[in-house]
């Protein structure tokens, strides 16, 4: 049978990768799924009342 060789440079290269990655992403602005699905719900409320206010519903 054969054996598997295990490449140590490899592995530890794109693990360096996803690192960097996540590092660059902890100054990123995070915001809750919930705030946007919130956010979302609010403003098509204002736009449909906006909407029914001005006539222009069908």
């Amino acid at each position: 049978m054969t054996e598997k060789k295990k490449s140590s440079g490899s592995g530890l290269m794109s693990s360096a990768g996803l690192m960097t990655y996540y590092d660059a992403d902890k100054r990123a602005i995070h915001v809750q799924p919930r705030t946007v699905f919130i956010f979302g719900a609010i403003s098509g409320i204002v736009i449909l009342a906006l909407s029914a206010g001005f006539g222009l519903w069908p």
